[in-house]
């Protein structure tokens, strides 16, 4: 099934990544065709560096993997969902999901309500 997927002009599909336990949405990210195809056989989410144009195999760097629990594709087969294993933050600013920001109704950010689990500026450096 994995070639009927609507790939963008680019070749990529957008991937929604999932806490498999809480369901909370850690992250979203692009992949192509190979990259799905390496997730699946790693066990291991590979995702398609759209500013690098390459693979990038997710805590690879930082140690926060994530094992690949369940996947779906949405009805228009255009879009991925991945219920993961967090190993660590998601977010490469060290949060556990990258969707810590909330607004508010006029679009401004609200404080900040948790801390991140990781040093980004350790890992990554700065």
């Amino acid at each position: 099934m994995i070639n009927q997927f609507k790939y963008n002009a680019d070749g990529l599909i957008p991937a929604i990544v999932q806490d498999a336990t809480s369901k909370r949405v850690l992250m979203m990210a692009w992949m192509n065709e190979q990259s799905i195809r390496m997730t699946l056989e790693k066990g291991m989410m590979v995702y398609f560096s759209r500013s690098r144009q390459t693979y990038w195999l997710k805590g690879e760097t930082s140690g926060n993997v994530q094992r690949l629990v369940r996947w779906c594709v949405d009805c228009d087969k255009d879009t991925l969902l991945f219920e993961v294993e967090q190993t660590g933050g998601a977010c490469h600013t060290g949060f556990e999901s990258c969707f810590f920001q909330e607004l508010d109704n006029a679009g401004l950010a609200k404080p900040v309500g948790e801390t991140p689990l990781f040093d980004a500026a350790k890992t990554y450096g700065s």
